[in-house]
């Protein structure tokens, strides 16, 4: 392929952000698996049409990401970081659909706030809007490494304590236990890759133009009564979704 056609001017999309993407792109292909190296910036800047101080940026903000390291006298090496597998099911659990994959995981509890529902929420929910309803806001890690953030709704009247429990417990499972409700399943998941937002490359500890991929989903008790209405974004390059029936 020819890369140079893949690189456009005159787009608003910085020349060192689209760069970025598409060597972020090539290493997740495992195109560079066999030297462990991405190729020189001399190679690159011939590649992509543009000069070496824009290479120079692009492999910057990707050693931000800690995707890639420049090494003294060798150039520029791949990190090698295994994408963390996620399973999405029935009964999608943060905790045990890791496994043991990882050593550490945490959820931590960033924002709460009780509001009244709204468009998506409300409709996912099954209730009118303006019912009152639990919003809180989260960030997942794996062995310290950030994999996803997450705004998640609750109804209020049912689940009043959510924040609280979720505080004392550290789960979203054991909160719903600790009110009451024992098992819930996942109704519906909707799947967007796109480029993450401000908030989410500080949340996640990404570089401009990293992707993210964004899950909207419900979640329902035994009877099929919607108890979660969630926006979960995970950081592209550190999980691999995998859609289990």
């Amino acid at each position: 392929m020819n890369a140079k056609k893949t690189v456009e001017r005159q787009t608003g999309v910085a020349l060192w952000r689209q760069i970025a993407d598409l060597i972020r792109l090539s290493i997740s292909n495992g195109d560079h698996d066999q030297t462990g190296m991405v190729p020189p910036e001399t190679v690159l800047a011939a590649q992509f049409g543009v000069n070496r101080h824009t290479v120079r940026s692009a492999l910057a903000a990707l050693a931000d990401e800690g995707l890639v390291q420049a090494i003294q006298g060798r150039g520029t090496m791949i990190q090698r970081k295994e994408r963390l597998s996620f399973p999405i099911s029935r009964r999608t659990r943060f905790s045990q659909g890791l496994g043991d994959q990882a050593r550490d995981i945490e959820a931590k509890l960033l924002a709460h706030a009780t509001l009244p529902a709204v468009g998506d929420v409300a409709s996912g929910l099954q209730i009118a809007p303006g019912t009152a309803c639990v919003q809180l806001d989260l960030v997942s890690s794996a062995d310290g490494r950030p994999l996803s953030c997450s705004t998640s709704y609750f109804p209020m009247e049912r689940f009043g304590q959510m924040a609280e429990q979720f505080e004392r417990l550290g789960s979203i499972t054991k909160a719903f236990a600790a009110q009451g409700l024992a098992d819930y399943v996942r109704v519906s998941t909707e799947l967007v890759a796109r480029h993450a937002d401000a908030d989410e490359l500080v949340l996640l500890r990404l570089s401009p133009g990293a992707i993210v991929i964004a899950a909207t989903a419900i979640n329902a008790d035994p009877d099929g009564v919607p108890v979660q209405f969630s926006r979960t974004r995970f950081a592209a390059d550190r999980v691999k979704l995998k859609l289990e029936t």
